[in-house]
């Protein structure tokens, strides 16, 4: 007789009790309640998780970041929000606390003459372009930067030259009294040639 038939023959004879069988049934059972219910809560929360981003990638549909600006001489903290289209939204508080928003953006024409949105670099040169401001008193003022100009004096036949440097860049500008201003790096656009 080897030991296998040993081992078979002693135990054999050795029986479970069936209080012991029916408590084992009722822990596998139990055990198996709880790994369903934890899968359904696992599979659950996935969903929710799964919702929410959707939800949230379909509600903003763009780029939004904090930036800073120069708006009207200042720098200020702004929330820009870039969608798809080429178009932008930009919030920010001015020093009275009050919301503010301004939209723009659109399109360009590449080479082969189609449209295509405008990228997030030439949204941030439109928005670093100077700004040519007319107050309710009567005044002109020209924002560039950290630079605030009042240029109400300086209109000759309704037009106004104006160089603005930052930094190493020169920028020349051509304004028409409520009609308008054209930029170049170069040198003064004449005036007849817009608007």
């Amino acid at each position: 007789m080897n030991n296998k038939e040993r081992y078979q023959r002693t135990f054999s004879v050795v029986h479970t009790s069936t209080d012991y069988c029916e408590r084992v049934k009722q822990m596998n059972t139990k055990h198996k309640f709880y790994l369903t219910k934890a899968m359904v809560a696992c599979l659950a929360l996935v969903l929710i998780l799964g919702a929410t981003v959707t939800a949230y990638a379909t509600d903003l549909g763009g780029i939004q970041r904090t930036i800073q600006l120069w708006l009207h001489g200042d720098q200020t903290d702004a929330v820009l929000d870039i969608q798809e289209d080429g178009s932008y939204s930009l919030t920010w508080q001015d020093e009275d606390g009050t919301t503010r928003e301004q939209g723009g953006g659109g399109v360009a024409i590449g080479p082969d003459g189609k449209e295509r949105p405008l990228t997030e670099e030439e949204i941030m040169e439109e928005l670093n372009a100077p700004d040519v401001s007319y107050k309710d008193d009567g005044t002109v003022w020209v924002y560039y930067y950290d630079q605030a100009l009042e240029i109400t004096d300086k209109f000759e036949d309704g037009v106004c030259y104006v160089k603005l440097i930052h930094g190493q860049e020169e920028l020349y500008l051509t304004i028409k009294y409520g009609n308008g201003y054209a930029s170049s790096p170069k040198r003064y656009i004449s005036a007849e040639s817009f608007n």
